[in-house]
């Protein structure tokens, strides 16, 4: 009789947990159906095969200053919501989640990319239609919002989107400060008139509006967007270490929190759901950092220039359609290659492969000064 009682103990803190988890579970269905949700899909014409069951998600971080105290707006030194109307593409980054969901790769877009933008209705004369051009690919963004991204993106790399997800400035600092800010290392004093970010070089913990002006910040090194999205990767890897160094996948309530502190400015595709991302997150609970690579598009000419555009960027002819045909294979983008036999190798020397990483990729546990928390 005695003996019963232990397991009646185990057995009712086993039914709270339960309860407890359902409750969380419940609380992100409510999350997501709060979730601003866009049809970007319902009319893209000619859309590419899906030859893998890997998932592809299109991260856009959008300029609006929707949502944003005065004192926030002070803060980061931008215009009101009434003197910056409407959004553009601070960032895109391509997010490929592998087959086994084992393994993530985040791709860096530049968004001066040279592409060639197809006929969409004009943004100006609703009646018009604007032919096939040359543009920026920021410029499909702003003329046609995430529909026309996301066919200008999938013309030119061939992989097909499944999902979108947009954030802006407030969705932004939310995340940060509700993981209690984020640790980044800089190798260099920052002072940017235009980010209006100063900062010395070493170890930092930022909050919400410091690290969006860490990740806006482009105008102190010379090296412009493509320093900017050196050190959004660098970011978004530092992001990635305390979400799963935390275990916010493994807890459903500081899941469900988490994705309320981005609320307030998240758009995803219409049939991004609740199960979703309560699936994406059960398949992620063991990605680690070092599982997730992230680079840039491999880029032919940073500094290229073209009539009528101004500086423009242009992808490597060669590795860019490598890259993208690995994606649309999910294949793995590091390569191993046996050593040819010598007269002089060992036989353990012949089992040792080489690896050979001609994207130029960092797994999302590297970090530009050492070990970080």
């Amino acid at each position: 009789m005695k003996a019963t009682r232990p397991i009646r103990i185990i057995t009712s803190l086993s039914l709270v947990v339960v309860a407890l988890s359902g409750i969380a579970w419940l609380g992100l269905g409510k999350v997501s159906s709060a979730i601003n949700r866009v049809d970007v899909f319902g009319t893209l014409p000619n859309r590419p095969d899906k030859p893998s069951s890997a998932v592809n998600y299109l991260l856009v971080g959008s300029d609006t200053r929707a949502g944003l105290t005065k004192a926030q707006l002070h803060a980061l030194r931008v215009g009101t919501t009434k003197s910056a109307a409407g959004a553009r593409s601070d960032t895109m980054l391509l997010v490929h989640i592998s087959k086994a969901r084992d393994k993530a790769t985040i791709i860096s877009i530049p968004r001066d990319s040279l592409v060639t933008i197809p006929e969409h209705q004009s943004s100006q004369y609703k009646d018009r239609t604007v032919a096939p051009a040359q543009g920026k690919i920021n410029s499909a963004f702003a003329w046609g919002g995430a529909p026309l991204l996301i066919q200008t993106i999938e013309a030119e790399t061939g992989v097909r989107i499944d999902h979108y997800i947009e954030i802006g400035f407030v969705g932004f600092a939310g995340m940060v400060d509700s993981l209690g800010g984020i640790q980044v290392c800089s190798k260099q004093d920052i002072n940017d008139p235009n980010s209006h970010l100063i900062m010395s070089a070493g170890v930092h913990t930022l909050n919400g509006i410091e690290a969006l002006k860490y990740v806006r910040t482009r105008d102190f090194d010379g090296r412009g967007d493509i320093g900017r999205m050196q050190r959004q990767q660098q970011f978004m890897s530092a992001i990635l270490r305390k979400v799963t160094s935390t275990g916010i996948l493994l807890n459903p309530v500081k899941l469900v929190n988490f994705f309320n502190a981005a609320i307030a400015t998240v758009k995803t595709d219409s049939q991004l759901n609740s199960n979703d991302l309560l699936t994406l997150a059960k398949q992620l609970k063991n990605l680690s950092a070092s599982k997730v690579r992230t680079l840039t598009i491999p880029l032919g000419n940073a500094n290229a220039r073209v009539a009528g555009l101004g500086s423009v960027v242009t992808w490597d002819k060669i590795l860019a359609p490598d890259l993208f045909n690995r994606l649309r294979e999910d294949l793995p983008l590091i390569d191993e290659v046996t050593p040819s036999p010598s007269a002089s190798a060992t036989s353990s020397a012949l089992a040792s492969p080489i690896y050979v990483d001609k994207f130029k990729t960092r797994t999302a546990d590297e970090n530009p000064c050492g070990a970080l928390k």
